[in-house]
């Protein structure tokens, strides 16, 4: 027996209960499992990385085995950051990204982590503010849907492991190419469902067993550690979520797997 119910992977029907237009209409969010008002997930969603922030970066590179900074560095690398972009990491937390491409931009460029919780990016400061060299990075705290910037702002808008904790998916992937400039590239870096049925049930053992205890044990809540694979289960599948891009108005979109698809990183452009 699991430690913690695996919800399974949502078939097509029950994903699509996970979009903009049918949590409008329901007035019914989901973070993981559990059941919200629409209006009040974002609290949920608050509660939860107020919560995980102190071990945010430790628990990820153990959870992952340390694999997460590869999947992040060739995302980087497929977004295609040059010398003096100015770039937006949205739910951009302990700014992992945002140091990535800082390095591409160099001091010419700028780059904006933006995120609704301010206990995620106090809790990577440590990580950027002592050093001169990532001094063109900086910080607001700003809700995705409603991104706090005119439109045609950014070369670059990239967002990793975040988006699928919004309320409403659609309306932040459009906030996000709304402050794009035309020619404008960008990226999403999520996880996704294993692609091998095999690797998959030993994926879900772990999702259920192995992390929700350690979550327990390091961080005092099992809850926490078991909402993550929850809600990568209700996340649209990579062909869904290229679609949906392309519906927000991006173009050349393609996507990338990674470790067997546990990671895909999307990429496209504004025209």
């Amino acid at each position: 027996m699991a430690l913690w119910d695996n919800p399974r992977w949502f078939n097509n029907k029950k994903r699509q209960e996970q979009q903009d237009d049918h949590i409008r209409a329901t007035g019914k969010a989901r973070f993981g499992i559990r059941k919200f008002d629409e209006d009040k997930k974002v609290d949920a969603v608050r509660i939860h990385f107020n919560r995980v922030a102190p071990k945010y970066d430790f628990m990820n590179s153990l959870l992952s085995f340390g694999i997460q900074h590869a999947w992040k560095r060739a995302a980087v690398r497929m977004l295609g950051v040059e010398q003096g972009n100015r770039v937006l990491d949205v739910c951009g937390g302990t700014g992992d990204l945002a140091i990535l491409a800082a390095r591409r931009t160099g001091p010419t460029g700028q780059v904006v982590i933006y995120d609704i919780n301010h206990a995620m990016i106090r809790a990577g400061r440590h990580k950027i503010d002592p050093f001169p060299a990532l001094s063109h990075i900086g910080y607001i705290q700003g809700d995705a849907e409603r991104i706090t910037f005119p439109d045609n702002t950014f070369d670059c808008a990239m967002v990793g492991f975040g988006i699928r904790n919004l309320t409403h998916l659609k309306q932040g992937f459009s906030e996000m190419f709304r402050v794009l400039k035309p020619g404008g590239r960008f990226l999403c870096l999520e996880f996704s469902r294993p692609t091998n049925p095999v690797f998959r049930s030993l994926y879900d053992f772990y999702s259920f067993n192995i992390m929700p205890a350690l979550g327990q044990l390091l961080v005092d809540s099992a809850e926490s550690y078991a909402c993550l694979p929850e809600t990568i289960r209700m996340f649209p599948l990579p062909a869904e979520l290229a679609a949906m891009l392309a519906d927000v108005g991006l173009r050349r979109v393609r996507w990338e797997s990674m470790t067997n698809g546990i990671s895909v990183a999307y990429v496209g452009v504004k025209r």
